[in-house]
Formats: C-alpha cells, sequence, structure tokens
C-alpha cells in the first residue's frame, strides 16, 4: 500500500542552522531516500517552496479564486513530501520515523486512497 509522508517544520529552525548544519540534514535526507529504495519502499520525494510562493485555488459558483500565500498562521508548514511504499501503517510509521527532520519536525503519513473506477 500506499502512503504519503506530508513533512511539516518551523521553517525558523531551518534558519538558525549553519549553512554546515544545513547541508548535513540534506546528505542525510538524500541518505535516507536511498535507504528506502534500497528496501523498495522509495517511491518519490521532493522538497517544496515556501508558503509564500503558494496559490490557493477554489472553485465557487462557477468561479475561480485564486489566492496568493502565505496563507498558514502556524509555526510548522508543510516542507516536502516522501511516497512510499509499506506493508501497513505501522510499517509506513516505522519508515517515516527515520526521516532526518522527524527529529525537530513533524511527519504526517497518510495512506493513499485509490479512487475506483466508476462501472
Amino acid at each position: 500500500m500506499r502512503y504519503l509522508c506530508l513533512v511539516h517544520f518551523d521553517v525558523n529552525i531551518l534558519l538558525a542552522m549553519t549553512p554546515e548544519e544545513r547541508q548535513d540534514l540534506d546528505r542525510r535526507s538524500i541518505a535516507y531516500d536511498e535507504d528506502l529504495r534500497r528496501r523498495g519502499a522509495f517511491l518519490r520525494s521532493d522538497a517544496l517552496e515556501g508558503p509564500d510562493a503558494a496559490v490557493l485555488v477554489r472553485r465557487r459558483d462557477g468561479q475561480t479564486l485564486a489566492s496568493d500565500g502565505p496563507y498558514l498562521e502556524t509555526k510548522e508548514q508543510m516542507g516536502g513530501f516522501i511516497l512510499i511504499e509499506a506493508r501497513d501503517l505501522n510499517e509506513a510509521v516505522d519508515l517515516a520515523a527515520g526521516i532526518p527532520i522527524a527529529a525537530f519536525g513533524t511527519i504526517e503519513v497518510r495512506p493513499v486512497y485509490l479512487i475506483p473506477t466508476p462501472p
């Protein structure tokens, strides 16, 4: 089964890191992706630009409404994702716990919903 691991963290923690600490975090993150790949659990990962680069899109009454970010009033913001393959939720949680940012952020693990093909 597929699980999406949404990586949330306080950007101020990253900003407080030295360039060397950020490079080390990047190295460890890439190495963990490789470890997941070797284990057959890695499907895809990407980092995201900050919320100030986001656009929210809504359709209401036939109109498209788009608004610029930032739009969250929270310290932790989504900074990326890892799509994994796991036997069950317990294994997905174990794999998510190894994501280096879990040491100071939050990893939200969600099962991927497969939309059934209509008859």
